[in-house]
């Protein structure tokens, strides 16, 4: 059976992303593909339960930022091999709502962690397991400011303590995926954001649909 493929979505808080995994596995399964839709950290039992302690958990007010890089990691080990190297295995398409380029820019960029040692950890994590697409999602600063409060208004409140870091870091984080980006052109793809959710669609599509593997009735 032929290998699947592995699209990453990336972006920072309010870009969008969300939504636009929802509408391409919609039109990849109506295609005829089978689609696994994940999201890091997560994606696993063991996952879901780092994910809470990153994110919501009332406990982690403490957490370093060396700690949070490696408790990231340690979903993505389990993710790789739990689930994503046998779905791709299997021919089955792979969409990721976050994964590397993530840790790269959030605790590398973002937080100020030693690049070298931020990479060292991603790989030995990922084993080898690289995306064969990244959609970057990009925002502007004041778009996804007020795509947050929007979504913090209409939704029953969660805390999130990655969301409750400051300007200036949020503006490393954006920093940290135009390096990666400029570094990865073919493999890094930017998309406007913030346009309208069908416009965003129809770009990720175009640029999607040239790397499908076929399927029977193609």
């Amino acid at each position: 059976m032929a290998k699947g493929l592995f699209i990453t979505f990336e972006g920072t808080e309010g870009c969008g992303k969300s939504t636009q995994i929802k509408l391409l596995a919609e039109h990849l399964q109506a295609i005829g593909h089978r689609v696994r839709m994940l999201r890091e950290p997560g994606g696993t039992p063991i996952g879901e339960e780092i994910r809470h302690t990153l994110k919501h958990s009332e406990q982690n007010h403490a957490m370093t930022a060396e700690a949070e890089l490696l408790l990231m990691n340690a979903s993505r080990a389990q993710i790789v091999r739990e689930v994503i190297r046998p779905a791709l295995a299997a021919g089955e398409m792979v969409l990721c709502d976050r994964f590397y380029d993530s840790t790269t820019a959030y605790q590398g960029y973002g937080r100020e962690l030693d690049l070298d040692k931020v990479k060292s950890i991603i790989e030995f994590a990922i084993g080898g397991t690289k995306p064969d697409l990244t959609l970057f999602l990009r925002v502007s600063a004041e778009v996804s400011a007020e795509r947050l409060r929007s979504r913090q208004s209409t939704l029953p409140f969660v805390r999130d303590r990655i969301e409750e870091a400051d300007r200036k870091f949020f503006e490393r984080v954006g920093h940290g995926y135009d390096v990666i980006a400029a570094n990865e052109p073919e493999r890094v793809k930017f998309i406007n954001g913030a346009q309208p959710v069908d416009a965003v669609c129809r770009t990720i599509w175009e640029v999607v649909q040239p790397r499908l593997p076929k399927v029977g009735r193609w």
